[in-house]
């Protein structure tokens, strides 16, 4: 059965920098792609980085580009993201998510993906 686990979640503060690690078991990992989605108290849950399956090819939600860095290890099966400059509207809980199908023109839409894992806390206080 295949597990996506998320960790790092927590509490920052505004401006501060947190990193999440997601690690796939039972996952033929480097044939899918991967990307992190959040979800808000009371919003949709949104695309926010995406990784191909090579790492050649990265992409942003424009509300995180320049702030955000997506990278995967393919012999870990692992995906991470490194969140910089966070604000208060970064608030959410982040899943990691994997597709097997994914291309860049249907990566955004949470409905492609395949696995999901159970999400991980971030919180932004001012």
């Amino acid at each position: 059965q295949v597990h996506l686990v998320e960790s790092g979640g927590g509490l920052v503060q505004t401006g501060g920098s947190l990193g999440l690690s997601c690690t796939a078991s039972e996952l033929d990992f480097d044939r899918y792609w991967m990307a992190w989605f959040r979800q808000a108290p009371g919003k949709e849950r949104e695309f926010v980085a995406g990784i191909s399956r090579t790492t050649n090819d990265r992409y942003y939600a424009d509300s995180v580009k320049g702030r955000f860095i997506i990278s995967r290890d393919n012999a870990k099966g692992t995906v991470n993201l490194q969140m910089n400059s966070l604000k208060s509207e970064d608030t959410a809980v982040y899943y990691c998510s994997a597709d097997f199908n994914g291309t860049p023109v249907t990566m955004r839409d949470r409905n492609q993906y395949d696995f999901w894992g159970q999400g991980t806390q971030v919180t932004v206080s001012s």
